[in-house]
């Protein structure tokens, strides 16, 4: 590919991949943010939880409903956010390393681009088979095991990605899965329980209270990948101190711990 064509598509992903990223983390931890500090609410308003703040130009309440007896003329519900982040960041994946070179830059086995881009593309789709079952196993009803058995999983799949694929390749896969489990968990389990909620609420049914708890608790785990995500993103930066350190992988593995603690530090405040 032309490098000038190539540099301007690589720019203006990034951009995009980064605004749309703002969006929804942005997005997932205001709401975060809001179960944590919500008080009672006012008696008579049918409302579980309510919330004042300020901010710009003027004062915000916000009620929390456990449930709706009718559906309000418009309803705000967030689902682009995910999907435009996932695919820009898929397209920088395949702009950047599987037709730009830097997918076996200095790997340490010759197995070919093709084999390794083949490889990365069934990592992302097995990845998500592989969290969701474990999330329906009973190490996915203990937070601490589901992040002890995670960490391990990425751990390993950090070593396992440092033998055949440069570094850098290898963390910006790691990255990939992350971004690839998130954006899952939005469109496969997220929506899905809320669709169903509105639908129920639409027909006067009474809601299930296991699809409220279904999608908060994959929000959650979002809140808790996004952190070293983000780390993962940066690591390009500073090469000798992340992929380019002789034990990447431990590295890796250490920033992914800090991000988990990071996220339930701020989850808890």
């Amino acid at each position: 590919m032309d490098p000038v064509p190539s540099e301007w598509l690589n720019l203006l992903l990034r951009w995009f991949h980064v605004f749309a990223g703002i969006l929804w983390i942005g997005q997932t931890w205001l709401f975060t943010w809001f179960e944590g500090h919500f008080e009672p609410a006012a008696e008579g308003s049918g409302a579980a939880g309510e919330l004042w703040m300020v901010h710009s130009g003027g004062f915000y309440r916000v009620l929390k409903h456990e449930g709706v007896q009718v559906l309000p003329r418009t309803l705000h519900w967030f689902r682009w956010e995910a999907a435009l982040t996932w695919m820009s960041g898929l397209g920088l994946l395949l702009l950047v390393y599987y037709a730009g070179g830097l997918l076996g830059e200095g790997r340490i086995a010759e197995i070919g681009v093709l084999p390794a881009a083949a490889i990365g593309l069934v990592l992302l789709a097995t990845s998500w088979f592989v969290y969701d079952a474990l999330c329906h196993t009973p190490l996915g009803r203990s937070e601490p095991a589901l992040a002890a058995s995670g960490w391990l999983l990425i751990l390993g799949l950090a070593f396992g990605l440092t033998r055949f694929l440069s570094g850098r390749a290898a963390y910006m896969h790691v990255g990939a899965v992350l971004g690839t489990l998130m954006a899952a968990n939005v469109w496969v389990r997220i929506l899905p329980a809320q669709r169903r909620m509105i639908a129920l609420a639409s027909h006067g049914g009474v809601l299930d209270p296991a699809l409220a708890a279904q999608a908060k608790l994959r929000s959650k785990h979002n809140t808790f990948m996004v952190v070293p995500l983000v780390f993962i993103m940066l690591s390009n930066h500073f090469p000798t101190l992340s992929y380019g350190h002789k034990y990447n992988w431990l590295v890796l593995g250490a920033f992914v711990l800090l991000g988990f603690g990071a996220a339930k530090v701020v989850r808890e405040r």
